[in-house]
């Protein structure tokens, strides 16, 4: 049964990949990317109850941590162009006098 779980995982990992790679907007590729992250996560976590090797579950929670934090970073970089600039609508130029 976990063997089967695993097979199901590894096929909706496998229609996500197609996703991201035909996706039409860049929005759809980073969802499907989010998406390939979380189901690696949970195939690391399945596998490592399958095995009895719970300290796998250590790689699959840091790799998820670095999932959420690359997609963030990603999705930033697309709407503003840049990683280290904030954004322009908080930013407050002071008026010139005149």
């Amino acid at each position: 049964m976990l063997t089967g779980a695993a097979l199901a995982i590894l096929a909706v990992m496998a229609l996500v990949l197609v996703r991201a790679i035909i996706g039409p907007t860049v929005y759809d590729r980073v969802l499907a990317v989010n998406i390939f992250g979380t189901k690696t996560v949970l195939l690391l976590a399945l596998l490592a109850f399958i095995s009895g090797r719970l300290d796998v579950l250590d790689i699959a929670l840091a790799y998820a941590l670095i999932n959420f934090i690359g997609v963030i970073a990603v999705l930033r970089f697309f709407e503003y162009g840049d990683l280290a600039t904030l954004a322009k609508d908080s930013i407050e130029e002071p008026e010139a006098d005149a």
